[in-house]
């Protein structure tokens, strides 16, 4: 296999991988119905297994992994993982009770927080700096992949089944899976260099030009912790995501369970209309998003924080009407919209948080984004829908669930008010970066800044650049 026939197979593989990996969130949603019926389980409860068992291990386990993706062998931490959580989604078909479910849930917790994270890494080494853009987008077209294959096979499967067998089905896959990870894909680690250091420099690929180099020692992480914290941008992004994460995590899992108890539907009809509207429309929105920010705000994090906030606030509006629409058509239709925008707005932010970090702090910085996002976001969001739902019980009785989802989205317009402060500060921290990098002698090419910035930057800037 010559190496671009590699590089697209690599691609392929992972973004697989990340399909597999979350199409237990999109099963799991749609079945909570079935799963409270056949053990007898509260709304809080189901909150619980979706929300904090899942997110504690979920988001502390992600820093570790991506820590020792950062000096280890990726494939091998891919293909262990993908074993794990495939082998605890099948157990999900045996269990009797809460407690067993949830200590299975803990499980592909686990599994799945050693997906993300080493597989960024594999591409940054495998895909130069002029391609690493496309090559993430196509990565992360696997979450709305997912989403088609998860909605509509899980949705038939359980109808058919029933939730314990479609769970036996959707997890075997994985186990393969896993062994072709570990087979067929290559650890860049482990090459040995056939030219010499030199040589390597000016010809070799992304991989070894940035990482023969400098060959910087890891950053100790509470060096990372302070540096970031001084970046008064970065505290407001890792606000926002939080918050997005708590309203947007809590209205997305019980999002299926309200058609099913507002309107009837079963499964396999509810899967088939949501994988077509939030599979596609993710899509649609994540490669149409990083489209038009390169298109017509390019170097331009200020606009695009500021577009992107006045986005969820009219994303808050259009995530209301799914809860007030007269009928069920109207609500997809409003769902299709929101799918959209939430999209949108993925990929910029993401570009604007890479551009934002210093180079030696990109791979830890996320994993500190996901660990508080989904520590507060799956944490809680699913367990407080759920709280609330049966809170409202005894006033509204069945229409509860429609009503704790509706008080959930308002919070989007709390996660904008973050991006407009952030969009604030931006310039001057982006500068700052910049400073920072220079004076530690950063590549030319992974310098942020096309144009100097002028004004003076904030004291804690300051010390960061300087530092």
């Amino acid at each position: 296999m010559n190496k671009l026939t590699y590089k697209h197979y690599l691609l392929g593989v992972l973004l697989v991988v990340l399909a597999s990996n979350t199409v237990e969130r999109y099963a799991l949603a749609l079945v909570l119905q079935d799963i409270k019926a056949d053990l007898a389980l509260s709304d809080t409860q189901l909150g619980l297994l979706t929300g904090i068992a899942f997110a504690f291990f979920y988001a502390t386990m992600g820093v570790p992994i991506a820590r020792w993706a950062d000096r280890g062998n990726r494939v091998t931490i891919i293909a262990i993982t993908t074993a794990l959580w495939s082998a605890a989604l099948a157990l999900c078909s045996l269990v009797g009770s809460f407690f067993q479910l949830l200590l299975i849930r803990i499980g592909v917790a686990v599994g799945e927080a050693g997906c993300t994270p080493p597989a960024h890494s594999l591409i940054a080494d495998n895909f130069t700096r002029a391609e690493r853009p496309r090559a993430v987008a196509i990565y992360m077209l696997g979450t709305p992949l997912s989403g088609l294959i998860g909605f509509f096979m899980a949705g038939w499967l359980n109808e058919m089944y029933g939730w314990r067998v479609m769970f036996l089905l959707l997890g075997l896959p994985g186990l393969a899976l896993a062994l072709l990870v570990r087979l067929t894909l290559r650890e860049p680690r482990l090459a040995k260099p056939t030219t010499t250091v030199a040589s390597e420099i000016g010809t070799a690929p992304l991989q070894a030009r940035e990482s023969i180099a400098t060959q910087p020692a890891q950053l100790p992480l509470n060096e990372v912790v302070r540096t970031l914290w001084a970046n008064a941008s970065f505290r407001h992004l890792l606000f926002c995501f939080s918050v997005l994460s708590l309203f947007g995590t809590g209205l997305w899992q019980w999002q299926p369970t309200f058609f099913v108890r507002t309107y009837g539907m079963q499964t396999g009809e509810l899967g088939t209309w949501l994988a077509p509207i939030q599979g596609l429309g993710s899509i649609i929105g994540l490669l149409g998003g990083g489209e038009l920010a390169s298109r017509f705000a390019a170097n331009n994090e200020r606009l695009q924080l500021k577009l992107i906030g006045v986005g969820y606030v009219i994303f808050a509006a259009t995530s209301a009407l799914i809860y007030l629409a007269p009928n069920r058509y109207w609500a997809f239709g409003f769902i299709a919209i929101s799918m959209i925008g939430h999209g949108l707005a993925t990929a910029p932010l993401y570009a604007v948080i890479q551009t934002l970090v210093p180079q030696r702090m990109r791979a830890t910085a996320i994993a500190l984004l996901y660990l508080f996002a989904n520590l507060i976001g799956l944490g809680f969001g699913p367990l407080m829908v759920g709280a609330l739902s049966d809170a409202l019980h005894p006033t509204f009785g069945e229409e509860s669930l429609r009503y704790a989802l509706l008080a959930m989205c308002p919070g989007y317009v709390w996660g904008a008010i973050h991006l407009w402060f952030a969009s604030k500060s931006v310039t001057r921290d982006l500068r700052a970066v910049q400073l920072q990098e220079e004076r530690k002698g950063a590549p030319q090419g992974e310098l942020y800044l096309k144009q100097p910035v002028v004004g003076p930057l904030p004291r804690a800037l300051r010390r960061s650049a300087m530092s």
